[in-house]
């Protein structure tokens, strides 16, 4: 079994023999989700990503709204 330790900041350090598994490298977002009472860490990596696209089965949809909402967003921002 594999420990990390909480800081007072709340952060952990991963182990180097999981961040190279799981090819976490830094800036990689972890999505982290509460399950039967413990917490499941998932790297969000490009694997990740192609692992759950089509999940949803939304045809393309989803992602013709959010490209939609990222230009309104940067129309806003400028």
């Amino acid at each position: 079994m594999t420990t990390a330790t909480v800081s007072a900041k709340g952060q952990i350090v991963i182990p180097s023999k999981i961040r190279r598994k799981y090819n976490i490298k830094k800036g990689v977002k972890l999505y982290i989700e509460e399950r039967d009472g413990e917490l499941v860490l998932k790297a969000v990596t490009p694997e990740y990503i192609k692992k759950i696209s089509g999940l949803l089965n939304t045809k393309g949809k989803l992602s013709k709204l959010l490209l939609k909402e990222r230009l309104e967003d940067s129309k806003r921002e400028i």
